[in-house]
């Protein structure tokens, strides 16, 4: 796991039966490792061929695909590859791939279907088959990002918004989780489409927690980490949202209309701004601090996310590199680009004088 770091750092994805591990539970394994306690003993292992049953498994939880939508998959040269593939034509798909072939070198792009480099190839071949829909999938294939047939970029925020109205028709009432980097539409459109909106810390653990913690039937990030407790079991696989997404698509006359009905705001993607280890939480504290007297809204639950008007921003240290995130969102282009400049300018006086 961690596929969007460089590929020489890499790392395990930790579980205790069903549950997740974090905070000083994982702190603590890491101490273990380090001191070098281990324990020898006796075991075995065998082989065993899980892609058929897990391929069966997720075809099986799709209730219909009523339309053959031709689909672009693009793994980065991650885990995923095989398994889309697989799933789209059991759905009876017209599905294309590129970067199929698992390389931890990343040949081609590096797996992050975040940013605009990591969505570029999978945008052309969108636009030049005509295809409906393209699937870009992280290197261990649990984050999920997503091109239209215009060749706009959706990511996870919005994707999750769009699951969620077609859940709640069924189950009106229920809890969807979004998380600080989500989009103010993320939160409208599932208020609106009958549901619960309830705003939750960044991080693949801390969701997967909280998704249970609220009963919740739906979680997911801005990141593509899309957490289902409708039909699937509660984890993030991005093979199976791309297969609920596909049966969303496919049941409209006009499945890009799902993405255009979608309401229209200026927004960024993440952009991450070096700050050393050890002064990343400092330097948000301080600007909280700052915030506390420009803007307006203050949500401290994960970094600081605060809003003027119709624009908000994010500042966040990143759990796992030494960069502080940052996002933005206005209704048009001249406040986002005032919210984003004033912040820039705040961080980066603060990373050079942090004191």
């Amino acid at each position: 796991t961690g596929s969007h770091n460089p590929a020489d750092n890499n790392g395990f994805k930790i579980a205790l039966g069903k549950a997740t591990i974090y905070g000083d539970e994982i702190q603590a394994i890491a101490e273990i490792m380090e001191q070098g306690r281990r324990i020898d003993g006796k075991g075995s292992a065998r082989v065993y061929d899980i892609m058929p049953e897990y391929i069966d498994d997720i075809v099986s939880r799709i209730h219909r695909c009523d339309r053959r939508l031709t689909v672009v998959i693009d793994p980065g040269n991650g885990v995923g590859g095989p398994a889309a593939m697989a799933v789209c034509n059991a759905l009876g798909m017209d599905v294309h791939g590129i970067c199929l072939e698992p390389d931890g070198n990343f040949p081609n792009h590096h797996p992050d279907p975040t940013t605009v480099e990591g969505l570029a190839m999978l945008r052309a071949e969108v636009l030049s088959r005509g295809a409906d829909l393209g699937i870009g999938l992280d290197g261990d294939a649990d984050r999920i990002g997503v091109i239209d047939a215009r060749g706009d970029t959706v990511y996870g925020d919005i994707i999750t918004a769009i699951l969620a109205a077609d859940i709640l028709k069924d189950r009106p009432g229920e809890k969807i989780i979004g998380e600080v980097k989500c989009s103010k539409v993320f939160f409208d459109e599932v208020e609106k489409a009958g549901g619960i909106a309830i705003m939750g810390k960044v991080g693949h653990s801390l969701m997967k927690a909280r998704l249970l913690q609220e009963k919740a039937v739906l979680a997911g990030e801005m990141s593509g980490h899309i957490f289902f407790k409708d039909r699937w079991y509660g984890f993030d696989d991005a093979v199976y949202s791309a297969a609920r997404l596909i049966e969303v698509l496919s049941a409209k006359e006009k499945p890009q209309a799902v993405f255009d009905n979608m309401p229209r705001v200026k927004n960024t993607p993440e952009i991450r701004i070096d700050c050393p280890d050890e002064i990343k939480f400092q330097v948000t504290e301080k600007f909280k601090v700052q915030a506390k007297s420009v803007y307006e809204d203050i949500v401290d639950i994960d970094g600081v996310r605060f809003s003027k008007g119709d624009a908000w921003g994010l500042v966040r240290p990143s759990n796992t590199q030494p960069v502080i995130v940052l996002r933005f969102e206005a209704r048009n282009s001249e406040a986002l680009d005032a919210i984003r400049a004033d912040t820039l300018q705040r961080i980066d006086e603060m990373i050079k004088r942090p004191a």
